[in-house]
């Protein structure tokens, strides 16, 4: 493929970069290296002060978009009017796609600014940068800006499906992406066999898992049979699907029998407060560590120091619900065993009393019968650890999973320019 006829590749994002959002950044880095170009559209400007060493790496220009309907308002209206006055016919067709969507938009003020966005970024940017196609992660907000911004070029677009995005929205909505976009990818079986339920041709939607780097996250020298007070992990935003206050009730039937331990508890959101109160209530503020939003680095010397991995992942607010988190396949390359929740696509990674534990949703006490088991049992242990290792370079091993994104990608119009792997990715791939 020469450069000419290399296609140029539109990145809608909600935010960029994002801590929680590795996945998106890997990806960027990985499709980079195979010699797609791309150009990233960020709805929003970063929230932390700081980011994962892997987005230094990504070579893609960044777009901000305007973000504030109150303040931008005048600029977004601007840029509409000049782009309704260079593609009038365009310019129609998608403020009739737009205005048909308004009795499925929960927020009549995001539905508004979501197509002003778009309407700015073809008018300032989509031009000059040459984007032949538009492609959003996450089936909500990015995907309306993707969509629209497509319309306005009459060129594809596709998305990303992830797991919140899928299911707090109305099926309606989500419906008519599905059938607009060129094609969908998502990250897990579950999520797949859903979309394609509801979708008129299920053939365009593909199941990507998201993978890790497995040459950052490898088994260290670890002592095979723990010892009290051990160190149990978790890694996640604290939000009600992560089934946090479920594992703190399940820490405290652990101290009930008397097994000493430190709680160390990565991530930020805005149920910090109420999970310190019920840590207090519990007995267990001494054995609770928050940490707060850390970089990845930071987890990964967490994940080095830990005895065992916990998440208690249940249907949150609205049918909000995790696909399989990657903190999981994380823990478990990390030789650090699990013990997770039966639920969404968690048991397509997590097989139970095999490379993991599992447990029903919302049962503390069965999830710490099956923490006690991983944290005592040594003869379990040694059998999960290096299963566990071996499930994650089955299934999630970014290097090779790019390679089938890389094919969707193709077979949906995008292309690179010429590609040719480095030696120690074309091992891994044969592999």
């Amino acid at each position: 493929m020469s450069r000419s006829s290399a296609t140029s590749l539109g990145f809608v994002l909600k935010g960029f970069p994002r801590i929680s959002e590795t996945f998106i950044s890997n990806e960027i880095r990985l499709l980079e290296q195979r010699g797609f170009r791309i150009h990233i559209y960020s709805m929003r400007h970063p929230r932390e002060s700081f980011t994962h060493e892997s987005v230094k790496a990504i070579r893609a220009k960044v777009t901000y978009l305007p973000q504030s309907v109150s303040y931008d308002f005048p600029r977004l209206l601007w840029q509409n009017i000049c782009l309704f006055a260079r593609i009038p016919k365009h310019y129609i067709k998608t403020a009739r796609l737009w205005l048909s969507r308004y009795p499925q938009a929960p927020k009549k003020h995001t539905w508004l600014k979501h197509f002003l966005q778009a309407g700015w970024l073809v008018q300032c940017s989509a031009k000059r940068e040459g984007i032949h196609h538009f492609h959003a992660h996450f089936a909500h907000t990015p995907s309306s800006v993707a969509m629209y911004a497509a319309s306005f070029c009459d060129v594809p677009f596709s998305f990303f499906a992830h797991a919140k995005d899928i299911y707090t929205q109305n099926p309606i909505a989500l419906k008519e992406k599905i059938d607009r976009a060129k094609f969908v990818v998502t990250c897990t079986a579950y999520n797949e066999n859903y979309l394609k339920h509801i979708a008129k041709n299920a053939k365009k939607i593909s199941c990507v898992r998201h993978g890790i780097d497995l040459s950052l996250f490898s088994p260290k020298s670890r002592p095979a049979t723990p010892t009290p007070p051990f160190t149990i992990l978790t890694v996640a935003r604290l939000v009600p699907k992560k089934g946090l206050f479920d594992v703190l009730e399940a820490l405290a039937f652990l101290r009930q029998k008397g097994i000493e331990f430190r709680y160390i508890l990565a991530g930020d959101g805005p149920l910090r407060a109420q999970l310190l109160q019920k840590a207090e209530n519990l007995g267990l503020a001494a054995q609770v560590l928050m940490t707060g939003t850390i970089t990845h680095e930071a987890v990964c010397q967490l994940y080095e120091k830990a005895d065992a991995f916990v998440l208690g992942c249940r249907l949150g607010d609205k049918g909000d619900r995790d696909g399989i988190p990657n903190v999981i396949a994380e823990a478990m390359a990390m030789g650090v065993p699990v013990a997770a929740t039966r639920f969404s696509g968690i048991p397509e990674l997590v097989e139970h009393e095999i490379s993991g534990m599992l447990s029903a949703p919302e049962n503390p006490q069965e999830l710490a019968h099956n923490l006690l088991r991983v944290l005592t049992d040594h003869q379990l242990r040694a059998q999960l650890i290096p299963a566990a290792r071996q499930r994650v370079e089955h299934m999630f091993d970014n290097r090779t999973l790019i390679q089938t994104l890389a094919e969707v990608y193709e077979a949906g119009g995008i292309h690179p320019v010429e590609y040719k792997p480095a030696p120690q990715l074309m091992e891994a791939v044969q592999h």
